[in-house]
């Protein structure tokens, strides 16, 4: 053969074996897209939909290109477990986004950790977990992290001296909150003039607000979801109340102003996004989202687009061998380690630590940005 023959046959192998090697990475996401629930599982995903698209356009992740298998889970604890089942054994994904509450997290995550693959989720907050094993992650910061600063602002910007709380007592998120909330309050000397409680799907808060009122608080502490949170807002104020009031990440959402609109002023609400922040990482990642949906951004969507440029980050460490087992325990290895500043600003992982003796996931190192609304949308409380 003849040196140029040579030359010629050695480029072909290695153009056919770049293209031979190049493959699709199959990552599961499991979000609430109808429902409820869909209020935020929609935008999460089309968080991760915009961040695949860019990876995708700029040649994927060494070489690689992302598809994103999306399934509905209806935000029910069922229906996540028999997603995770099709995500994981029909469709073989590398890895699981999701579900979007944490009720469903509680439910589906222990069968990606008996499967020794990533789950990560965007939007749970509640305490424990990634304490459900060591393949558990999530970039969605605690409300352990995040409710304490929130209520030390509010006591601050409203000379708070007693507040009230309401919450959904059968909901892991809310729960959660309201035990966040009671321990804050308590470690900052703020006395509880009465605690309230309501059930998922209840639409009439009054009795409830009617306790309140009597116990005359200075401020309502509220651990709900969006839809409930404006409804109870509304009846707050038809019942002359003007008590402002603190709540979690749950509060945002465009939902609570579509429905309580301006008689939310003076909520405050922690997060660790806001659509405030100047970066220029978040300037972009509005505009660009924006451009391809036509809607702006929430904290929901911006926290999903982070998450999947972190887990980008993480394989281009990783060598993708094509043994689904052995490629599961590589991205897991690596995801710890990465670092990035994206839309909701500078993040790390943490590891979680373990209870009850059980090896632990690795929860969000980031900080909390305190929000107060006005004129019917959350700015940056100053």
């Amino acid at each position: 053969m003849s040196y140029r023959l040579k030359l010629l046959a050695a480029a072909t192998f290695l153009a056919y074996s770049t293209m031979s090697q190049a493959a699709d990475i199959k990552i599961g996401v499991a979000e609430a897209l109808t429902g409820p629930a869909a209020k935020y599982g929609v935008a999460i995903k089309n968080g991760f939909t915009l961040a695949a698209d860019q990876i995708n356009a700029k040649g994927g992740v060494n070489g690689n290109k992302i598809q994103l298998i999306a399934e509905d889970e209806q935000g029910k604890k069922e229906e996540a477990i028999n997603v995770f089942k099709k995500l994981l054994f029909q469709e073989k994904v590398l890895m699981i986004f999701g579900p979007t509450l944490s009720n469903s997290a509680f439910a589906a995550d222990p069968i990606a950790n008996a499967t020794k693959t990533v789950v990560f989720g965007t939007s749970n907050t509640a305490d424990g977990i990634t304490n459900m094993g060591p393949f558990t992650f999530r970039n969605s910061v605690m409300e352990a992290d995040v409710l304490p600063v929130t209520t030390r602002a509010a006591v601050k910007q409203f000379n708070i001296k007693k507040v009230a709380i309401l919450y959904g007592n059968d909901d892991a998120f809310t729960k959660s909150g309201y035990d966040v909330f009671k321990s804050a309050l308590a470690e900052q000397k703020i006395p509880v003039t009465d605690t309230e409680t309501y059930a998922k799907g209840d639409v009439d808060f009054k009795a409830q607000l009617t306790k309140i009122k009597a116990s005359n608080p200075d401020a309502i502490v509220c651990s709900c979801l969006a839809e409930e949170a404006a409804n109870i807002i509304l009846q707050t104020r038809s019942l002359g109340m003007k008590q402002p009031f603190v709540g979690g990440n749950g509060f945002n959402s465009p939902k609570l102003f579509e429905i309580a609109k301006d008689a939310a002023d003076n909520t405050l609400m922690g997060s660790p996004w806001s659509a405030e922040n100047p970066s220029a990482a978040n300037k972009s990642f509005m505009a660009d989202y924006k451009a391809k949906f036509g809607s702006d951004p929430d904290q929901f969507a911006a926290q999903a687009f982070d998450a999947m440029h972190i887990v980008a980050e993480a394989l281009k460490k990783v060598s993708l061998s094509g043994n689904l087992e052995k490629d599961r325990l590589a991205l897991r290895d690596a995801l710890p380690a990465v670092k990035i500043e994206g839309a909701t600003g500078k993040f790390a992982f943490r590891r979680a630590a373990p209870k009850d003796g059980k090896e632990a996931g690795y929860d969000a190192q980031q900080d909390a940005i305190v929000n107060i609304a006005k004129g019917g949308k959350f700015v940056l409380l100053k």
